[in-house]
């Protein structure tokens, strides 16, 4: 090996070792938006179902990392394995390991198109399927049977959501027919709210929410503060969420890009943050702090299905509009009496709807209606196949709490404990 094939190979080495490092970190920060969500959903529900949702939470994102592991990344990305979407039960998962294995040589002779190990794309995806499962969880909070629920979480990480991620991101007839969704507002977060959408709808509202003559009863939640760090976690989160899918930093090219998707990012969110307060103070008479908090994620949302090619004049105002659209569209479920305690459908479904229209305003390659078909055929597919699958958990475990558990708080019921303890005796 000549000097010069040498030091090209090692700058190859050394790129994949960044990448790989760069890919790990954004698969990190994208994992602590759990703990945003757990946050959020904490602070916006009643202490009485606080225990309830932290187990929902942290229990949810180890499902989605077992299924996604079995059976799920491989559905979404089936050239990976061999042997198709199932394997015997002696190698389940087993692939994850050796297919993901890439020997210097291979990396130098792939010619630039091996830049990161397998092993830390699956990790990186591991955390987005977990992170449309949460989405789930805040809009179905404080009347849902805890085990109903992460049995659909197994169905939804490791079948639902599979399916038509392969569709954009594994190579599908979406990606073919020049579907665009950089990172998600639609195969993540508008799934996520279908899943939510259809769960609700067979669940029915929370007990006292809606009284006769279309009264609105406001149940406000009980940690305020712990709502607001939550939706902090998750600003700092989306970072790694749009950051990493450029999927590449070890070139200026990209590390330029990855900047810009960032400064994108943040702009969204304030913007989404800023409108939302001003719609609220215009609306209500009053600055409302939880419009505030949802009209910032809202802007995350909307920017997270193209944070590339915007300047972040534009970005800011996508992230704009999808905070005036969170607010409308929160106060419209609640006259329709779909009780959401979070505001997760309309953050995640009707601004995931959007920020994949928003596409077409920044995106040469865009084309409106294949966003709109990718927009419905994601829709679809999630509520139709979530909707079966909550019928079948209803008529055989139930899928929500008696009424008298319901009023004590699911804390006692399906935990056992409560979050927030007045006292404690001592024999």
């Amino acid at each position: 090996m000549d000097e010069v094939t040498q030091i090209s190979a090692q700058v190859t080495e050394l790129a994949y070792a960044l990448d790989t490092f760069y890919f790990l970190v954004m698969g990190a920060l994208v994992m602590w938006m759990a703990a945003g969500f757990t946050m959020l959903e904490s602070g916006l529900v009643r202490a009485k179902n606080t225990a309830e949702i932290l187990t929902k939470n942290v229990g949810l994102y180890s499902i989605a990392c077992i299924m996604y592991m079995l059976c799920g990344y491989t559905i979404m990305y089936p050239g990976t394995y061999e042997g198709g979407v199932f394997q015997s039960l002696a190698t389940l998962g087993s692939g994850l390991l050796t297919s993901s294995d890439n020997a210097a040589a291979d990396v130098i002779a792939s010619g630039g198109d091996t830049y990161y190990s397998g092993l830390s794309d699956f990790f990186f995806q591991v955390v987005f399927v977990a992170t449309a499962m949460s989405i789930v969880s805040g809009a179905v909070a404080e009347r849902m049977k805890l085990w109903s629920f992460f049995l659909f979480a197994v169905i939804l990480t490791g079948f639902i959501y599979p399916v038509q991620g392969f569709w954009k991101w594994g190579g599908g007839f979406l990606n073919e027919m020049g579907f665009l969704d950089f990172a998600g507002s639609g195969v993540v977060h508008l799934c996520g709210a279908a899943a939510a959408l259809a769960g609700v709808l067979l669940l029915g509202a929370r007990k006292g929410k809606y009284g006769p003559g279309g009264q609105i009863n406001a149940i406000p939640g009980c940690n305020l503060p712990l709502a607001t760090l939550g939706t902090l976690i998750l600003w700092l989160g989306w970072f790694g969420f749009n950051g990493g899918s450029e999927l590449k930093v070890s070139d200026v090219g990209e590390a330029n890009a990855v900047a810009l998707v960032f400064v994108n990012t943040n702009m969204a969110a304030a913007g989404g943050l800023v409108f939302a307060l001003l719609l609220a103070r215009l609306w209500f008479g009053k600055a409302d702090l939880t419009m505030a908090l949802n009209g910032a994620l809202a802007g995350l949302v909307a920017i997270t299905a193209e944070p590339l090619t915007p300047e972040p004049i534009a970005a800011t105002m996508i992230g704009a509009v999808g905070g005036l659209l969170v607010v409308a569209s929160i106060v419209t479920l609640d006259k329709l009496k779909i009780d959401d305690p979070v505001g997760a459908i309309s953050v995640h479904g009707v601004v995931g709807m959007w920020g994949l229209i928003a596409v077409c305003f920044t995106n040469e390659e865009a084309k409106l209606w294949v966003q709109l078909l990718g927009l419905l055929t994601i829709f679809a597919w999630v509520f139709i196949t979530s909707f079966i699958a909550w019928i079948i958990i209803k008529m055989t475990l139930g899928i929500r709490v008696g009424e008298e558990e319901e009023y004590e708080g699911v804390d006692i019921s399906e935990c056992g404990l409560e979050a927030y303890p007045e006292f404690t005796s001592a024999e």
